[in-house]
């Protein structure tokens, strides 16, 4: 039996514009992603087997432990396209990142699963096999793969490296609120057919797609101006001051972290 664990961050989007609708449904974006230091974990053991196995467990009761998590889907790819000898695949998922929050949970854990079965099968796959692999998975993996500050096109999944220095950012979410990429996203364009009014406002297009329709984000905004959403929300961060604790809100001080992407710890 083989193993690992694996660091894997969050991300926040220091800005987010829409340009496009593309062909395959999804939307053409710009966006400055910034990896940050909350991180989820994955303990992954690799064990010789007479069939492909993948078995998840985890910390978290938000989230499901089969074939609909993203975490089984980047194994089960690896799995298939990768490895020629029959594996179990055992993954302990410690989450730490909110779900549903624009912190990219979701996506930082799958980028960690290829990333350790790769380490566990001697680096099978060349960095850019290894982004290739996790671009064709979602959106953000690629951010989280490399880490630092990046500038985002396509998807999202086309990277090139920016410079930022590290520095203090406080996160807020309402606890009982998460927002679905596809839910803003379908928002965003029911409300672009309509008017643009009052979008040039917001430097995430996102989040004026769906501020009018959550009382908890509007008090965020209305208390903080200068907070800006991540993603598609539902949480807020901001680099100029800390959000104050308080009932019914998740808050946390992290540091944007120039340089890491998830790594073996």
């Amino acid at each position: 039996m083989k193993s690992i664990k694996v660091q894997c961050p969050a991300k926040i989007n220091l800005n987010l514009k829409v340009t496009g609708k593309r062909d395959d449904g999804f939307h053409n974006i710009e966006s400055v992603m910034q990896t940050i230091s909350l991180y989820d974990y994955l303990s992954i053991s690799m064990i010789e087997s007479e069939k492909n196995i993948i078995s998840l467990s985890g910390n978290s009761s938000e989230i499901p432990y089969d074939e609909r998590n993203l975490v089984y889907k980047a194994a089960k790819m690896f799995l298939d396209e990768k490895v020629k000898a029959p594996k179990k695949i055992v993954i302990y998922i410690e989450k730490n990142i909110p779900v549903s929050a624009g912190l990219a949970g979701g996506s930082t854990d799958a980028a960690g699963t290829l990333y350790g079965l790769n380490k566990l099968n001697d680096d099978i796959l060349s960095d850019t096999e290894l982004h290739e692999m996790a671009s064709r998975l979602g959106s953000d993996l690629n951010v989280c793969l490399k880490g630092g500050c990046l500038m985002c096109t396509g998807r999202g999944e086309k990277i090139s490296q920016r410079l930022y220095n590290e520095c203090d950012v406080s996160l807020i979410k309402p606890v009982n609120l998460g927002i679905s990429a596809k839910e803003a996203y379908t928002k965003f364009s029911e409300k672009h057919a309509h008017s643009d009014d009052g979008r040039s406002d917001y430097v995430n297009d996102l989040e004026w797609a769906v501020i009018e329709d959550y009382e908890p984000l509007r008090y965020i905004k209305e208390k903080y101006p200068s907070a800006v959403m991540t993603g598609s929300g539902s949480t807020y961060f901001s680099l100029e001051e800390d959000f104050e604790p308080e009932n019914g809100f998740w808050v946390k001080n992290c540091i944007l972290t120039t340089t890491e992407g998830v790594k073996h710890i």
